[in-house]
């Protein structure tokens, strides 16, 4: 794959201006594996290589599990995740998929029963933002970095 656009070499103001709304998001006050969690299945649905790459590997360096990790797209079929990050996985899957879910109001009623009001606008533009750097690059194709590998 090649890269289409640099977006920072591009636009750097508005490129930092981004970056800093987007580091604005982590410090909301949520948990920094719940955080992870998120921005990884987001990236899950759209497709984002270069976020899977940064996520999964941040979130490995703050002690999150390869098991959590293989199973985060089959959240919903594993013991493994709490309420809490049940709620958080559904709401990014609902707000992600947005055209398609309109947000129900199930979902919703979820996400309240386990993060406060301040948490949930934190949480929603924790995804906001996540789905925001996986459009820029998907669309401009960020090449992750990755270990190059030999064949099998």
């Amino acid at each position: 794959m090649k890269e289409r656009l640099n977006a920072f070499a591009a636009a750097p103001t508005l490129m930092q201006a981004w970056l800093e709304y987007s580091q604005s998001t982590l410090k909301a006050g949520l948990e920094p594996s719940l955080m992870e969690l998120v921005k990884i299945r987001a990236s899950q649905i759209n497709g984002c290589a270069f976020c899977l790459n940064m996520h999964a590997a941040a979130a490995r360096k703050a002690g999150e599990t390869e098991e959590r990790l293989y199973l985060l797209a089959a959240w919903r079929e594993s013991p493994l995740y709490t309420a809490r990050e049940r709620a958080a996985l559904a709401w990014t899957e609902a707000l992600t998929q947005l055209a398609e879910t309109h947000a129900p109001d199930e979902t919703y009623v979820a996400l309240q029963a386990q993060f406060s009001e301040p948490e949930q606008v934190a949480l929603t533009l924790l995804i906001v933002a996540i789905n925001g750097w996986n459009r820029i690059q998907v669309g401009f194709r960020a090449v992750p970095a990755v270990e190059a590998r030999r064949a099998a």
